[in-house]
């Protein structure tokens, strides 16, 4: 119950002498089971501090540290106006006490709740005769559960996790001709079409699973991932994310081949989705120069120009796509030239694909960025600032150097005229 202690022994009771004594008391109460047991010692008191505690206590305090025995605190409070014991008092005076050492085996016995309950899910599914299973559930325990899961959050998703990959790994799974989509079967096992997307928990958890089941490595980028879910006849969506291409001329007579070959004898732009590329056969000349653009303005650009050399853009950042179509063009023997933006991502980019593939730096030295400065100024551009931190350029030193000077950004368009010539020159 509130409001047991009396108005004025309360305020004598939170008065500042006597701040440091409840402080200190509801650390050791909170970690001791909440027990009026042990003692508290005291420091550098000063006059305020001795003299009320003196009146507390019943006895005088003289020296600047004193120990507190807490059995004998809490005799004198019930004995005092207060009227209640130590931890009565410590309540009335709030905030409310934690049992902190009950609070950490109650934690420890939600944590191995979780694990029982795998434990207990998988004896009883059609997985329990497998041996992969009992590596799955020590892998689990060992990594634990992401930092901001509930347990009860934990034990839901264990449980799903279990219905998922009984759901492609049991014997009825095993008996199942063809091929399902993964929002399909995250329909029909979680409820939610997004219910496995790539990224949350519990896809890591099935496709971890998936990954033992069939005695692989556990991959670390996305088109791994998509091969792992193959594996066990489910699709991942390979149709919502392109990569913008142009001038491809792929050796073949299928009809994907045909159809890129027609449209870069058109000069025409051609998306070109995962499943494209899973079916598509990638066959250039060997050396084929292939370039590569950040924006797809300058695909844009091409294409108007009529452009005659192959283009592959990033579209910003170089989703796993593009680096799927980068990849299967290198495989080929094809070489790579690199133009992006002259801004500090810009700058990461290009470093990143060019140390992937060894292109060439394509108008992204320091002359090139100097240039373009100095042709946008005189043209009455506006100036648009170079933000963040710097970053090095592998192919240039000087270049970072140059951009932090001037500390202007210059984005692809303005390079649009010297792509576009250099896209039309026949090699």
């Amino acid at each position: 119950m509130s409001g047991r202690l009396p108005s004025a022994t309360r305020d004598w009771l939170t008065g500042p002498g006597l701040t440091r004594l409840w402080e200190g008391v509801r650390k050791r109460l909170e970690s001791n089971g909440v027990q009026a047991t042990g003692s508290l010692r005291l420091t550098a008191m000063n006059a305020q501090e001795r003299n009320d505690l003196s009146l507390l206590l019943g006895k005088p305090v003289t020296g600047t540290t004193v120990t507190v025995r807490l059995d004998m605190l809490d005799a004198r409070l019930r004995a005092s106006a207060a009227g209640l014991g130590l931890r009565q008092t410590l309540e009335e005076l709030g905030p409310p006490l934690t049992d902190r050492r009950a609070a950490r085996v109650d934690a420890t016995a939600r944590r191995e709740q979780v694990w029982s309950s795998l434990t207990s899910s998988l004896d009883a599914s059609p997985l329990a005769d497998q041996e992969w299973p009992r590596q799955w559930y020590e892998l689990l325990r060992r990594a634990g559960v992401p930092r901001g899961v509930t347990p009860d959050a934990a034990i839901w998703t264990l449980q799903q996790a279990v219905q998922v990959l009984t759901a492609l790994l049991g014997p009825k799974g095993s008996e199942r001709n063809g091929t399902r989509g993964r929002g399909e079967l995250a329909a029909m096992t979680t409820g939610s079409a997004h219910g496995l997307d790539d990224g949350t928990w519990l896809a890591r958890l099935v496709q971890r699973g998936v990954a033992l089941a069939h005695d692989t490595e556990f991959p670390d980028d996305a088109a791994g991932r998509r091969a792992l879910w193959r594996l066990v006849s489910v699709t991942p969506d390979e149709v919502s994310s392109t990569v913008l291409t142009y001038g491809l001329r792929p050796d073949g007579e299928g009809w994907r081949e045909r159809a890129l070959r027609e449209r870069a004898e058109h000069h025409a732009e051609a998306h070109l989705t995962p499943r494209d590329l899973h079916s598509l056969q990638l066959q250039l000349p060997a050396g084929t120069l292939i370039h590569i653009c950040e924006n797809p303005r300058v695909v844009e650009a091409a294409a108007d120009a009529a452009c005659v050399q192959p283009l592959v853009c990033t579209s910003g950042s170089a989703a796993t796509v593009v680096l799927t179509l980068l990849d299967a063009l290198a495989a080929t023997g094809c070489r790579f030239a690199y133009h992006g933006d002259f801004d500090w991502p810009g700058i990461t980019l290009a470093n990143r694909v060019i140390r992937r593939y060894e292109a060439l730096p394509w108008r992204m030295g320091t002359a090139d960025y100097e240039h373009l400065a100095a042709r946008s100024q005189a043209e009455g551009i506006p100036q648009l600032a170079l933000d963040g931190e710097p970053v090095n350029a592998d192919w240039d030193p000087d270049l970072a150097p140059a951009m932090t000077a001037l500390g202007v950004a210059l984005h692809e368009e303005a390079t649009l005229d010297l792509l576009v010539a250099d896209l039309s020159r026949q090699t």
